[in-house]
């Protein structure tokens, strides 16, 4: 039977470091490449804490025999690196399954959406990460009806989903910003490669919405691209401040493009939040780090991953055949890169 000690021997931590992990202590500092780590080999390992070997721990009230359970990503390793927003999904997921004792058996959709890596193992359910669209669901393993979509819900009548607000979340950013005196307000976003380039995303439809409402043109300031990481939106911002009539505020999609943005406003030599206020989107953990500090609406990302286990879970267990469609709160998170246009 495996042992923390055999853990924390093939993850090069301590002993205490995999204790705290694998009890989900919020007040441990430790990298998310190294918790990935740890709760992986306790996965592969089949590590079970003394109170679930007791049969009174939180396996025991879910299911006496371990689930299969796979998870489909649509970003690669690598994509995921250049936006934690689905890497922090996906380790609310793992934590939750380990918590359950689910085992997870990873698949990805490839961009031709035609296809998965995947050995054809017998699954229980599925939980797909990413913006699935209804074209997408052929797939998905036949005969099989417990899937839960995270960040997406293709079909509400019959799978369960986990999403949040967008379109309320980027009306409240936009009063806010109004609320400082701007109206000359720019978007900077994108779309994943892998879709049809007329999908707009639901950020970029509520800021046309919002803008259309007061009877203004809101493609005036609206910058997209086709992805949306840290290049995109350092190269979008370069190409909004070629133009002679520019915003004095910005929404970028993600905090990861914002990233970018701030950088091509560095080299410009435009001052945030004095001349240009910047919000993000999710609070990604470097937010708070940045340089201004960036205000940005926080998307409880881990919790979605958690929610989406809780009702796979439920679904099996309960045997329901009504599809959920949890939708979680966003709030407004404001630090130092948006500032009133009356401001020194």
């Amino acid at each position: 039977m495996a042992t923390i000690k055999d853990i924390a021997g093939q993850a090069g931590v301590s002993i205490a470091t995999v204790s705290r992990v694998l009890n989900y202590d919020p007040t441990l500092s430790v990298s998310d490449e190294t918790r990935k780590r740890i709760l992986e080999i306790a996965q592969e390992l089949n590590y079970r804490t003394p109170r679930e070997r007791n049969g009174s721990g939180p396996a025991a009230l879910v299911h006496k025999e371990s689930r299969r359970i796979g998870l489909m990503n649509w970003y690669t390793d690598q994509e995921e690196m250049l936006d934690p927003y689905y890497l922090a999904i996906r380790l609310g997921i793992e934590r939750e399954c380990f918590k359950h004792q689910f085992e997870l058996v990873k698949m990805y959709k490839h961009s031709t959406g035609e296809s998965v890596d995947w050995n054809g193992e017998a699954l229980d359910g599925v939980i797909a990460i990413g913006r699935f669209e209804q074209q997408d669901l052929d797939c998905f393993p036949p005969h099989l009806d417990t899937v839960v979509f995270v960040d997406s819900s293709p079909d509400d009548e019959h799978f369960d989903s986990v999403v949040f607000d967008l379109r309320r979340a980027v009306r409240e950013v936009l009063d806010y910003l109004e609320s400082l005196g701007h109206t000359r307000i720019g978007y900077i976003g994108g779309h994943n490669e892998s879709y049809d380039r007329t999908t707009r995303d639901e950020r970029e439809l509520a800021f046309g919405d919002w803008f259309k409402e007061r009877n203004q043109d809101e493609t005036a300031f609206m910058y997209t691209g086709s992805n949306w990481y840290p290049e995109d939106g350092y190269q979008l911002m370069k190409r909004a401040l070629e133009s002679s009539s520019r915003p004095t505020a910005f929404l970028v999609q993600n905090d990861s493009m914002a990233v970018g943005a701030l950088r091509a406003l560095h080299e410009a030599g435009i001052k945030v939040p004095e001349e240009m206020s910047i919000i993000g989107f999710n609070d990604i953990a470097m937010s708070e780090f940045m340089q201004p500090p960036l205000t940005t609406v926080k998307v409880h990302m881990e919790y979605m991953g958690e929610t989406a286990v809780e009702l796979i879970a439920d679904r099996l267990n309960s045997k329901r055949d009504i599809a959920k469609k949890v939708v979680l709160p966003t709030k407004l998170i404001v630090r130092e890169s948006c500032a009133s246009l009356e401001a020194p």
